[in-house]
């Protein structure tokens, strides 16, 4: 069965949307951040993304993609980054730091979830393409940026659960385990998660 062309281009659009929202986001939480560890966790994160979005933009020139190309499924993206950054500003004008931190948190957590399935779609796509190219140009930008979109994701899930134990006054693990085990798979998240109550 052959990849439909069409869908790949519009992954690789909705990718190239979310790495650029994703700044958005991580720049609204970091003016949320009320926990100096998150807030230097999420600069080096918003770093990442940056360079994650130049790599695809080379990626889309050396496979002859247009990069300003628009396509219903990015505005969809565009739309809930936005979404997230307003749910942010509202947490802050409303309820405060503190809040707003949580809130930064799970949209956070939203976000690297797609961005980590668009990621990991052309992991398990690049091996079904044909043109030589376009499976070379994927599997190098999918080399240099898989591992760090599992941290993106495994990580801040991690610090939107200890944040928030933290806030109710249930004992927390700041930073959280996922972050001192340095976890970058499900199975590493689901260990440190075990290991907790250790670190307690």
């Amino acid at each position: 069965m052959a990849l439909k062309a069409e869908q790949l281009k519009e992954l690789l659009y909705q990718g190239l949307e979310t790495e650029i929202g994703g700044q958005q986001i991580y720049q609204k939480a970091i003016e949320c951040a009320d926990n100096d560890e998150v807030r230097e966790e999420w600069q080096k994160y918003l770093s990442e993304t940056e360079d994650h979005e130049r790599i695809l933009r080379e990626t889309f020139e050396k496979i002859g993609l247009d990069p300003e190309v628009e396509t219903p499924g990015r505005e969809v993206v565009r739309s809930k980054a936005e979404a997230l950054v307003s749910a942010m500003q509202m947490a802050l004008d409303k309820a405060g730091k503190g809040a707003a931190q949580l809130v930064a948190a799970e949209s956070i957590v939203e976000a690297e979830t797609k961005d980590h399935q668009n990621w990991e779609l052309l992991g398990l796509l690049v091996e079904h393409i044909d043109d030589k190219d376009w499976k070379q140009a994927i599997q190098d930008a999918y080399d240099q940026v898989e591992e760090q979109e599992d941290e993106h994701l495994y990580h801040t899930m991690g610090w939107s659960r200890e944040l928030w134990l933290d806030t109710l006054g249930a004992p927390a693990v700041l930073p959280p385990p996922e972050e001192e085990k340095s976890v970058k798979t499900m199975i590493g998240a689901s260990r440190a998660k075990q290991q907790r109550d250790e670190m307690l």
